[in-house]
């Protein structure tokens, strides 16, 4: 239900970044967030309730930020306060980092960095990632080629389980952000000298109707100007440029009176997106996204667990009624 916003261009990224979030508004959230680079540092913040307040906040702040990532949150992990909101920097201040999804291995993750000296202000299981890339961007001093910020995200994407669609900038890049996805949406808008990231293409069809969608198991390396995505284990992907077809005022409520109906009628499409990315090459059978089992395994599970509520509840429901269905009726039907 979060909403991921990031920027990089020549314009100015707060303005261009808290549009975008307020375009995202219609997702259910408790909390903003804003971290931009500015002046040689990273400049945060964060607001419990809606982004307006975010936005009053900032109003009075100069800022020639051309670097950015935003954020609202639905509270999993933690309760409804700032320190749990994002984005959540590292503890040394270089990394901020913002995120959709769960980070399932949290737990064993922050035990060794605290062993490391790494320490934490948030409940959440996000501000591991960032320390986790931190404790990378420390080690990595000769990448090569490569970016170093680039190689301490992937690095740490290899250690995580679970699913995310994050945006990384550091205080050391103020040319760089980094993005990846697994099992949570991820979209790159190509613009003119601008390029930006989003959970969702209303957050940035106001500023481009060109854009790329990541798969699973993909990140994204933007730099001025330009981006280059690649696998996890460093295979370069050839990214597909699609045209988005409708106006930006379709991401508002339109000619509905409220968001409960347009969401209605936007099923269709929100089913396309969601299952987006989530099939093998050759359409044949589903790829689940932090369901780290294989078909063999799979098949051995003899119990599921549905949890929902509202219109949740009733897709598990049906979920249950197919699942229980005997393999020669499911086939007859």
């Amino acid at each position: 239900m979060c909403g991921i916003v990031g920027y990089l261009g020549g314009r100015n990224a707060t303005g261009i970044l808290l549009e975008g979030l307020q375009r995202l508004e219609y997702r259910g959230y408790d909390s903003a967030g804003l971290a931009t680079y500015n002046r040689g540092s990273l400049q945060v913040t964060k607001r419990v309730g809606r982004v307006k307040k975010l936005v009053g906040a900032v109003s009075g702040q100069p800022s020639r930020a051309k670097l950015g990532i935003c954020h609202t949150r639905w509270a999993t992990h933690g309760r409804v306060t700032e320190e749990n909101a994002h984005p959540h920097l590292s503890c040394d201040g270089k990394i901020a980092l913002v995120h959709n999804g769960v980070i399932e291995n949290y737990a064993p993750i922050k035990k060794f960095l605290q062993s490391a000296g790494y320490t934490f202000s948030s409940q959440t299981d996000t501000e591991i990632l960032s320390n986790l890339i931190a404790y990378h961007y420390r080690k990595e001093m000769d990448c090569g080629e490569n970016s170093r910020l680039f190689e301490s995200v992937r690095k740490a994407l290899l250690q995580v389980e679970g699913t995310y669609g994050i945006a990384v900038i550091c205080a050391d890049c103020p040319s760089e952000i980094i993005g990846g996805r697994n099992g949570s949406p991820l979209i790159l808008g190509v613009g003119s000298k601008e390029i930006l990231l989003a959970s969702d293409v209303a957050g940035l069809v106001s500023r481009t109707p060109k854009v790329v969608y990541l798969n699973d198991g993909e990140i994204v390396h933007i730099r001025e100007g330009d981006f280059s995505i690649s696998t996890l284990d460093a295979e370069a992907i050839h990214p597909v440029i699609n045209e988005v077809d409708w106006d930006v005022s379709e991401s508002a409520l339109g000619h509905f009176p409220h968001y409960m109906l347009k969401e209605i009628f936007d099923q269709p499409e929100a089913l396309e997106n969601a299952m987006r990315g989530r099939f093998s090459m050759d359409k044949s059978t589903a790829k689940f996204g932090g369901l780290n089992v294989t078909p063999q395994d799979f098949r051995q599970i003899d119990r599921f667990r549905l949890c929902g509520c509202r219109t949740a509840w009733h897709a598990c429901v049906c979920l249950e009624f197919l699942i229980e269905i005997p393999l020669p009726q499911r086939a007859a039907g």
